[in-house]
């Protein structure tokens, strides 16, 4: 049985159940990370399977409990919005590179479940979908792109009614199906990857939040009850930075996403919603993202388009949109809506680094919506940056991220300027 009275779709159907201490004591690591998510958790195993297990994760309320925890699951290809965005940064030669790493994402995820048996049920199968010409256009240049890096899997443009053969709807007039892609519980695939962590030795501290900081050659994280010294620190908050290190606060600004759950649907309901079972989202600057579940659910997400707001009624809000893609979906019951913060940079690229002056003092943030996938393959690299160095760390790095001037005052409008413009741009990339 599912608890639809739990937070979101992933608390009510984790399995499993751990749980760790509140931190209490005056320790010492190696590495100390603050943010029990995706990031930092993905990172601090990276960093064990090189031997460096001394570790130390400090998270203010539980894991899983930001985006990790509530985002659509999703296994896409990719790790921008818009790489064109970044080219200024890293040239040609870059973008090219990065493009190629951006392929990475679902293998790494299938062999962290392979190697640590992890149960998160993934399955196989992404369609982005396409509403008019112009996204028509898009998807077949991106067959073309995908196909160049990755060779293994089926990377199919559909068109007109042979769209049907991946998704019951009548909204797209064309489809990019990716079986590369799919989706996956992104909190059991979380929870396996910490247990995994804590084989290797490292000690994780839940309701332990950080409040202090003090840098040096050694830098030392206070708590309320306890503080941790190590030669290396890892700064992997995102949406929950709330102010903490002024330098990364300036360069995101936190927008909402917002999903729903719906009933239990019969087997055949599911094949005619989605004969892949798969995971799907338009190309649009702000899109629809879905997928079915292992309980023969639909998970629906969105973000406001235009204007930046909280809706009132989340069922409601979200419902109306799956309607608009799933209209014999009417007299379907919606079980549960949840939503949440996540991070945002100017150029919607993640961001890694160490603070300016500080190079014991690493970041990661900015996912900007697309993080499940992309989190694994910029830890992975972020990783090699803490460890040993790399050039893919240094490439990634040297990525420019501007300040967002007035975002404390002023977010919803600097956001609903930035939406609008972003939706506007479309016009001329193939994504509106």
């Amino acid at each position: 049985m599912i608890n639809v009275e739990a937070p979101t779709y992933y608390s009510a159907t984790k399995k499993y159940n751990l749980a760790f201490p509140t931190l209490e004591d005056d320790i010492e690591a190696d590495v100390v990370v603050i943010g029990g998510g995706f990031s930092g958790i993905n990172t601090a195993l990276e960093l064990a399977e090189k031997g460096i297990t001394n570790i130390v994760v400090l998270e203010a309320r539980y894991l899983g409990f930001g985006g990790t925890g509530r985002n659509g699951g999703q296994i896409m290809a990719g790790i921008g919005h818009d790489l064109e965005k970044i080219k200024s940064s890293v040239g040609d030669k870059g973008l090219q590179q990065i493009f190629e790493i951006a392929e990475m994402g679902a293998g790494i995820i299938k062999e962290r479940i392979a190697k640590y048996a992890i149960d998160a049920d993934f399955c196989h199968g992404y369609g982005y979908m396409g509403f008019n010409a112009r996204q028509e256009q898009t998807l077949r240049t991106w067959e073309k792109e995908f196909r160049k890096v990755n060779t293994k899997d089926e990377i199919r443009f559909l068109a007109g009614s042979e769209v049907k053969q991946i998704i019951g709807s009548d909204a797209y007039s064309s489809a990019l199906l990716h079986m590369g892609g799919g989706h996956v519980h992104s909190l059991n695939l979380l929870l396996g990857e910490a247990k995994a962590l804590v084989g290797h030795g490292a000690r994780i501290y839940e309701h332990s939040a950080a409040l202090e900081v003090r840098y040096g050659d050694t830098i030392t994280v206070r708590t309320g009850r306890g503080s941790v010294k190590a030669g290396k620190l890892l700064w992997a908050c995102d949406s929950f930075l709330n102010k903490l290190e002024p330098e990364l606060h300036s360069r995101t600004i936190n927008t909402y996403a917002f999903q729903l759950m719906t009933e239990p649907l019969s087997e055949e309901l599911i094949q005619r919603i989605s004969p892949i079972r798969g995971a799907y989202s338009d190309i649009r600057p702000v899109i629809d993202y879905y997928r079915v579940t292992n309980e023969n659910r639909l998970l629906f997400g969105a973000a406001t388009p235009f204007v930046e707001h909280i809706p009132n009624d989340l069922k409601a809000w979200n419902r109306a949109l799956m309607l608009k893609i799933f209209p014999y979906l009417k007299d379907v019951k919606i079980d549960l809506a949840w939503g949440g913060p996540m991070a945002t940079s100017a150029n919607l690229f993640p961001q890694i680094g160490t603070l300016s002056g500080r190079r014991n003092a690493f970041y990661v943030q900015g996912y900007s919506g697309f993080g499940v996938t992309p989190s694994h393959i910029i830890c992975k690299i972020l990783a090699e940056g803490m460890a040993e160095g790399s050039s893919r760390y240094d490439l990634i790095a040297s990525v420019k991220h501007a300040r967002i001037i007035g975002k404390d005052n002023f977010r919803p409008a600097i956001l609903t300027a930035a939406k609008t413009l972003h939706q506007l741009s479309g016009f001329f990339n193939g994504r509106r």
